[in-house]
């Protein structure tokens, strides 16, 4: 339902998305930041703008937009880049009223997406860029884009869950470059700032792989910048959940953490928030002992395990030199013959050249020869021979050709036509015998409901009708007769038929007569709406049913014009009778239609 009292610059602007092609639909769509910015933030106007844009679908055109290729939009990544501040401000503060549902369910969810993809797609192409300006320019819009979702998740919290499980943010995270990975952490820092508690909402390998890659950009990023940051979110994440401290001291992953962290480099910008994290995951003393027996036996363990692992290696040293000599040699000896088989194959080749040329060498002596012995005018004959025989040969031969290419094609349609040929037969012979041991095994259960009464009683009528109908032979006047009085009763059925023929023809078109007069007399206006001849048009043209007509309509006169106390003792439904003599006189001078008068 679109809403009332709708802004007239939101109606031209959808009412311009509508009508244009789909290239300029992105330059249109800029004319919603304008609006939005001229507007007071927090105001009910604001809200109202909100309602109108997305009830005019111009938040899915912004989605459509962003999920195209940005070489096909004009303006390019700057159009991009303004379009997803637009909706996040659209989709910030809006109240979707009775699309809530939907909005909440599959518009906002499919925003962010649409966000993160966009992410990694100016992040491969910041990492291709070669110029500075155009990394410069490709890092600004991606701030913009970060930026974007930031605010629709400060605007959103639920979304949170959903963008910390997806696979666009772990590999943004992951990025090498120094200025992309710091952007991407200072989001999640500030994602976490917002709400820390859908961190433990996600899928727990989610999270072990965001601690992983923040503790590895820790650890092993040379840049001082994407250390500090790292930090920074190391020790949010510590603070904030006890449940990741305890990870951070006790698990297995993150054994030498603590370690690592004490031989960073002392007077960073960062020292003293590394300072408090090292302090956040210092153990107790008892601690520190159990993990020094515990790194001790992995040492033995490892040592004995080492050790296990290259007597062994040593021990099948010789077996393994001895596989690897064969192979060698193995592999040697199929070169030499690959190379044996390419020089006898080069052999023939040259065997097959000679022959040719020799034939060719012949066959042109042959014909010289014949030239001479031939008469010179029975020259032309014999060279007119030898092309006949010549294009005889060539077309044999490209006729085979041809016919084992075909029969090369249909070879599958012919294996499958014995294989469908094979398959019927066998079903049919399994059919057949399933149907022989059924006969076989199906005992022979009589005639039901036939005792020795009523087979006596049978064969007692069957013959009586043979001794009252004798089999005779019929002569041949007889059968003149017979076929005489079959002729003549074949006649009358047909002339009987001819008249049924006409009688129903005569039915039909009666009925159809009645249909017709029906149907007009239900199209026929009122009395009071007749003009001029029309009432004329629907005279019967059947004598009884004039009469009846005419019967009814005096007897409605006699009982309208008679004195009420006549009246009395009728019922309203009673019937009038009219004297024979008055009808008869009223229908002296009534016209029946289709006759003449007398």
């Amino acid at each position: 339902m679109k809403p009332t009292n709708t802004d007239p610059r939101i109606l031209s602007i959808a009412a311009e998305v509508a009508k244009s092609p789909e290239q300029n639909v992105p330059i249109i769509l800029l004319n919603l930041k304008e609006i939005i910015n001229s507007t007071p933030i927090g105001s009910s106007e604001l809200k109202k703008i909100k309602q109108d844009i997305y009830c005019y679908d111009l938040i899915q055109y912004c989605l459509l937009v962003l999920s195209q290729d940005c070489s096909r939009i004009q303006g390019g990544w700057s159009t991009i880049s303004q379009l997803t501040q637009i909706l996040s401000h659209c989709c910030v503060g809006l109240e979707p009223g009775e699309d809530a549902e939907e909005f909440y369910s599959e518009l906002l969810p499919s925003a962010a997406e649409k966000f993160l993809v966009l992410g990694r797609r100016l992040q491969s192409c910041f990492i291709n860029a070669a110029k500075g300006e155009e990394k410069d320019e490709l890092l600004h819009v991606f701030q913009i884009v970060t930026d974007s979702l930031f605010w629709l998740l400060g605007g959103h919290v639920q979304l949170v869950q959903k963008v910390l499980q997806s696979d666009h943010f772990l590999h943004l995270l992951q990025t090498d470059d120094v200025q992309i990975g710091s952007t991407v952490m200072t989001m999640l820092q500030n994602i976490l700032h917002i709400n820390s508690g859908d961190l433990f909402r996600i899928e727990e390998k989610n999270l072990h792989s965001i601690l992983d890659e923040v503790v590895f950009k820790l650890l092993s990023t040379p840049s001082p910048v994407i250390r500090r940051t790292a930090t920074k979110l190391l020790l949010l994440l510590a603070e904030s959940h006890q449940e990741i401290l305890i990870l951070l001291r006790l698990s297995a992953c993150y054994k030498g953490l603590r370690s690592l962290l004490n031989k960073q480099e002392a007077g960073t910008e960062f020292s003293q928030e590394l300072r408090q994290l090292l302090d956040l995951l210092s153990p107790k003393v008892y601690q520190e002992v159990e993990e020094q027996k515990l790194h001790k036996a992995a040492c033995v363990i490892q040592a004995y395990w080492k050790g296990f692992q290259t007597r062994k290696r040593i021990k099948k040293l010789p077996s393994a030199v001895m596989t690897l000599q064969r192979s060698f040699r193995a592999k040697r000896t199929k070169i030499l013959l690959n190379l044996n088989r390419q020089k006898e194959e080069e052999d023939q080749r040259l065997q097959l050249q000679l022959q040719r040329q020799r034939a060719m060498r012949l066959s042109r002596e042959l014909r010289l020869s014949m030239l001479e012995i031939v008469h010179p005018g029975q020259v032309e004959k014999h060279n007119q021979e030898l092309e006949e025989k010549s294009a005889l040969i060539i077309q044999k031969h490209w006729k085979g050709y041809r016919e084992r290419k075909n029969f090369q094609q249909q070879k599958p349609s012919l294996m499958e036509y014995k294989a469908a040929v094979t398959l019927q037969r066998a079903v049919l012979k399994f059919l057949a015998k399933c149907r022989k041991k059924k006969k076989l095994f199906t005992p022979w259960q009589g005639l039901q409901g036939l005792t020795d009464a009523r087979r006596v009683e049978l064969k007692e009528q069957v013959d009586d009708y043979v001794r009252r109908h004798p089999s005779s032979q019929m002569s041949d006047v007889a059968s003149k007769e017979l076929h005489a009085q079959a002729q003549e009763r074949l006649q009358h059925y047909f002339m009987g038929r001819a008249l049924e023929e006409r009688a129903q023809q005569h039915r039909e078109a009666l009925m159809a007569q009645i249909s017709t007069n029906i149907e007009q007399l239900i199209r026929a206006p009122s009395l009071k709406e007749a003009e001029g001849r029309e009432p004329e048009l629907f005279i019967s043209r059947s004598r009884p049913v004039a009469a009846k007509a005419k019967q009814a309509h005096l007897t409605t006169l006699k009982h309208i014009q008679a004195p009420w106390w006549k009246k009395l003792g009728e019922e309203p439904g009673e019937e009038i009778d009219v004297p024979k003599d008055e009808l008869s006189v009223e229908l002296g001078s009534l016209f029946i239609g289709g006759t003449k008068p007398p």
